[in-house]
């Protein structure tokens, strides 16, 4: 018996406010199964995550909260003012992140996808990605349209929004690890963001 052709795994990335998500809903509808890493990472941080305990012993009781999941905002200020905690928790969270996507993208597979779709927002920051993603796919707009969205849909502050654009892979960089890219600045309607992604989904076999 001939063996199934393993399936494509697309990185798919994108600043905040590029409609990353929306294009990773329209790959879904097209057929590719999807393995959303930020999920699991929120996951992982939740009540009995399996990055509770861990975080726990490495940090103190004082970073989990009353419910019982990590304490976003303490940690937060935690790594902005020691950036060794930030290395000491992504080196608890990514590997178990890296080990849950795995077995997420094995169900898709098992499952017949003929694509496999990573959503995984800090692709380029993370530099881990590369080897295990056959493509990576960018959805680019401009900082203004970032901006506007994520004003627009989370009512923060311009200010906010501009910190965590600084925070994150410059469009430049993002683009220079992209196999394809796909544009969708402010005059882009979704019918045309939606032929983008069609066109995209055929070169990558859905």
């Amino acid at each position: 018996m001939q063996s199934r052709k393993r399936p494509l795994r697309l990185g798919l990335t994108g600043g905040i406010g590029s409609g990353k998500s929306t294009v990773g809903s329209m790959l879904q509808a097209l057929g590719a199964g999807m393995v959303d890493a930020d999920q699991i990472a929120r996951e992982l941080t939740a009540p009995q995550g399996a990055a509770i305990e861990a975080i726990r012993a490495a940090f103190g009781s004082q970073f989990i909260d009353a419910g019982g999941a990590l304490d976003r905002a303490r940690m937060r200020e935690l790594a902005f003012t020691r950036p060794e905690a930030r290395a000491q928790l992504e080196a608890i969270v990514h590997p178990l992140v890296t080990l849950h996507c795995d077995l997420q993208a094995r169900k898709g597979v098992d499952q017949g996808h003929p694509l496999i779709v990573f959503d995984i927002p800090l692709l380029v920051e993370s530099g881990r990605w590369a080897r295990r993603l056959d493509a990576v796919l960018v959805v680019d707009c401009c900082a203004e349209t970032q901006i506007e969205r994520v004003m627009r849909r989370s009512a923060l502050a311009r200010e906010v929004v501009q910190g965590i654009l600084a925070s994150q892979a410059s469009r430049p960089a993002r683009r220079a690890v992209a196999d394809a890219v796909i544009n969708n600045d402010r005059d882009c309607s979704l019918e045309q963001l939606r032929s983008q992604v069609r066109q995209l989904a055929r070169l990558f076999g859905l």
